[in-house]
């Protein structure tokens, strides 16, 4: 129920193999994590693109889910609806969730389109640069989670903080670049285990730290689709080696 200031929300994100649970879709966990953080009063409805339910042409006519139905707004691009939402859901009844650092916002930006390559390769011979492409960007992303942010810097200690403790990209809190970022660091965690042996070294301290942290928050362990789910979307993605 709405509390009557706020709009009915609902969110069509995409269905999982059965037709009901919540399929491999990072953008729309994205906007299930952003709602869940905004602390609104939401519906999630699964659409089982199989079988092109009314749904689809009543509201949102040739749209992929995520879209999201604001009152009787239909809203069905991703980063506008993410931008809708930061816009009208605002303080001082909803918190704010842009991160206040705008390297958070770029930060692992690269993981997904080297772990693309890494697992649509089939040369064996190519696979090592490829896997070493993917660590470096890992390297990169765990660098950014290891350096001190502004705020973490105390100029009048005679502490010198060399190394950052924050749970995640930006702070303390879960932020949007967060919300953009985990959805796909996920993926990349379950998929390159289970179809190229590859797990994200331990030697990554602060990037194990920070999805540690994050499988710790609701906002985000609940709204992960299950690894068979992703296993089975990326069974027809990743080339075997030969």
């Amino acid at each position: 129920m709405s509390d009557g200031s706020q709009p009915e929300i609902e969110l069509f994100v995409k269905a999982g193999s059965d037709g009901q649970s919540i399929g491999n879709c990072p953008f729309s966990q994205r906007l299930f994590m952003v709602l869940w953080l905004k602390g609104v009063t939401f519906n999630v409805t699964t659409v089982d693109m199989k079988r092109k339910p009314d749904v689809l042409k009543d509201l949102a006519p040739g749209a992929q889910p995520p879209f999201l139905l604001y009152g009787r707004e239909v809203k069905t691009d991703t980063n506008k609806i993410e931008e809708f939402l930061e816009e009208h859901l605002s303080p001082p009844k909803y918190p704010r969730l842009a991160a206040r650092n705008p390297e958070s916002n770029t930060a692992g930006m690269d993981v997904f389109s080297k772990f693309s390559a890494y697992i649509k390769n089939s040369n064996p011979g190519l696979n090592d640069n490829l896997e070493k492409g993917l660590l470096k960007a890992l390297k990169k992303m765990d660098d950014y989670l290891s350096t001190p942010l502004p705020d973490e810097i105390d100029e009048n200690s005679a502490d010198d903080v060399t190394t950052s403790a924050r749970p995640f990209l930006d702070g303390q809190e879960l932020t949007l670049a967060d919300c953009n970022l985990l959805p796909k660091l996920h993926i990349v965690k379950v998929v390159c285990l289970k179809y190229r042996g590859f797990s994200i070294p331990h030697s990554l301290s602060a990037l194990w730290r920070y999805l540690d942290a994050a499988y710790a928050r609701e906002e985000f362990s609940s709204t992960c689709p299950s690894d068979n789910e992703i296993y089975e979307a990326y069974a027809s993605v990743v080339k075997a080696l030969k």
